[in-house]
């Protein structure tokens, strides 16, 4: 595999997307710690996640972004795509 490829250097190129838009940011074994310090409160929700980049079956094995969840993020070539996606998650909301 190109070393480019490897799901840690996708995981560091998003990392790097998403604490230039000021998010905390740590990338260890468990994969890609964002945090959202613009979220107040001790209870607020959906303020961070761990992402991982493997490879999804459903795409003819490309390596692909997910949530802590299992939810697909965008492919790992897409790090703008991505970004948007975290940021749009991780975004503050107002209680209705």
């Amino acid at each position: 595999m190109d070393e480019a490829m490897t799901p840690e250097v996708r995981l560091a190129a998003l990392a790097a997307h998403l604490a230039a838009r000021k998010l905390d940011v740590d990338l260890g074994p468990a994969g890609l710690r964002v945090t959202n310090p613009q979220v107040k409160g001790c209870c607020a929700k959906n303020t961070a996640d761990t992402i991982s980049c493997r490879f999804r079956g459903e795409d003819a094995d490309r390596l692909w972004y997910f949530t802590s969840w299992g939810e697909p993020i965008a492919p790992a070539d897409r790090v703008t795509d991505a970004a948007v996606f975290v940021l749009g998650y991780l975004a503050e909301r107002e209680e209705q």
